[in-house]
């Protein structure tokens, strides 16, 4: 391990990370020497997935449960993160939901509102709560995890990619905001990743081979090619990284299916 990539004795909140893409980040936090608090709705979740953090060394892992649905949860999740760490250096926000799946015509205000409040809403209130004492400590990192479809008009995910291009922009409004006390705010940008949260995208082989055409790479991504990103920017490695988003999708949007 080297020096830039050397994150020991940092404090690390990871939401959504007991699978996934979220977990591969605070495995490879650890691995490089962060301390991690593991989140997300179910407790018993959150502690098979610290435990076997722990079981590979490194920087040690704690549990606490929350629903990013509530802020008064991620209160107590940021108050028991500071109990047993310490300061916040690095906030993840990778917990995200699409609880509907069609044009936007069809979309009931009830899943609309879930979307903005579990995958916008939530990063706000994170940060919010951080924020203060990586001012105080002149240093913080905070990283949303966004998707490429943040850039894409979509006739069956809209409301999902709209929620993810307010990431992006979050993260740039921050990054001005932040700047001037050393507090780096950055997006990054998944494209299709085999997770349980994608699975419609990929599990289907028709769906995939035609996800494929337009993947330069021709494989469909897997958690662990986000989680290097996220070292990078959490690390002194991304020290002069602010405002931006790392798109990793093997190519996909550079291109044109097919073509």
């Amino acid at each position: 391990m080297t020096t830039l990539f050397d994150l020991t004795g940092k404090n690390a909140i990871i939401t959504g990370s007991t699978r996934g893409i979220g977990q591969a980040i605070a495995e490879e936090l650890a691995a490089h020497g962060a301390n991690v608090v593991i989140s997300s709705r179910r407790q018993e979740s959150c502690e098979a997935a610290a435990t076997t953090i722990n079981a590979r060394g490194g920087g040690r892992a704690i549990p606490i449960a929350a629903s990013v649905a509530s802020k008064s949860d991620l209160e107590q999740l940021i108050a028991g993160s500071r109990k047993a760490f310490g300061p916040i250096d690095i906030l993840i926000c990778n917990a995200a939901t699409n609880p509907y799946y069609g044009p936007m015509s069809g979309i009931t205000d009830e899943q609309f509102e879930k979307i903005l409040r579990n995958n916008i809403l939530s990063a706000h209130w994170l940060a919010q709560l951080v924020v203060p004492e990586m001012i105080q400590r002149r240093d913080g990192v905070i990283v949303f995890i966004s998707s490429v479809g943040g850039y894409r008009g979509s006739s069956t995910i809209g409301a999902y990619n709209l929620s993810k291009a307010a990431d992006l922009q979050l993260a740039r409004n921050l990054a001005v905001e932040l700047g001037p006390h050393n507090i780096r705010v950055n997006c990054i940008a998944p494209g299709i990743i085999r997770t349980h949260f994608s699975r419609a995208l990929w599990e289907d082989e028709a769906n995939a081979n035609k996800a494929l055409e337009s993947i330069p790479l021709k494989r469909i991504g897997d958690p662990q090619d986000i989680a290097g990103a996220a070292v990078f920017l959490a690390s002194t490695a991304g020290r002069y990284v602010t405002g931006q988003s790392i798109v990793i999708d093997g190519g996909a949007t550079v291109t044109i299916g097919g073509i």
